[in-house]
């Protein structure tokens, strides 16, 4: 009986659909995506079972705002973690740390993120949320080849090579694909510098002759 005036006051005051993702995201934290229902999202918030078609017309629309919810909390790391940082190759580095252990801390986010439900992952809101999280690592990489630190070529191809990494590196941690460690941080910054390592501009032979010659003199 006491199920309609929560939902009435929680949707009176804006709280509902903040609500109603937090109670889904702890549903899959728990039992998976494969257990989401609106039903016992409902349950969970403490509302009534019509209560969130008042802002998710279906499961696929739930996840899709789960999604979006984790991009931005993604975005937000990313610009935490590099603020007031001016070098860029240290910005690159900082960025790809971020992004696995966003992951690493946020595993029910990242599965619903990167999920099979093709309805979600085209949801606008969606899109646009991912589109900033991955110009964050575009411009990365703009400004790293502006700084001579990762070579001259295609950004955006770079971008993919840097992001297809990062997201591997941080699936096999999150699935526990990779044996147990003490220090996940330390291997994951290792990780991410020498993936740095392999996009700087290669140096040309002659350089390295000079470089030799002088240090002979």
């Amino acid at each position: 009986m006491s199920d309609a005036p929560v939902a009435k006051d929680r949707y009176h005051h804006g709280n509902l659909r903040s609500a109603l993702l937090a109670s889904a995201l702890a549903l899959i934290e728990e039992q998976g995506v494969g257990a989401l229902t609106l039903r016992e999202v409902a349950r969970r918030a403490g509302v009534t079972h019509a209560a969130p078609y008042r802002h998710f017309a279906d499961k696929s629309a739930l996840l899709a705002a789960v999604s979006a919810e984790g991009f931005r909390a993604l975005v937000a790391r990313s610009a935490k973690e590099t603020a007031g940082v001016a070098d860029a190759r240290r910005r690159f580095l900082r960025s790809g740390v971020a992004y696995v252990m966003f992951a690493v801390e946020h595993p029910a986010h990242f599965r619903v993120m990167f999920g099979p439900d093709r309805a979600a992952a085209a949801d606008p809101l969606r899109c646009a949320a991912s589109d900033e999280a991955f110009g964050q690592l575009l411009d990365a990489i703009v400004a790293c080849q502006k700084a001579g630190v990762v070579r001259r070529g295609d950004a955006m191809s770079i971008a993919v090579v840097a992001w297809a990494f990062v997201h591997g590196l941080a699936s096999l941690l999150v699935d526990e694909q990779l044996p147990p460690m003490p220090d996940v941080d330390g291997f994951v910054e290792r990780s991410v510098r020498a993936f740095a390592e392999g996009i700087a501009p290669r140096s040309r032979p002659h350089a390295r002759r000079e470089t030799s010659r002088s240090r002979r003199a």
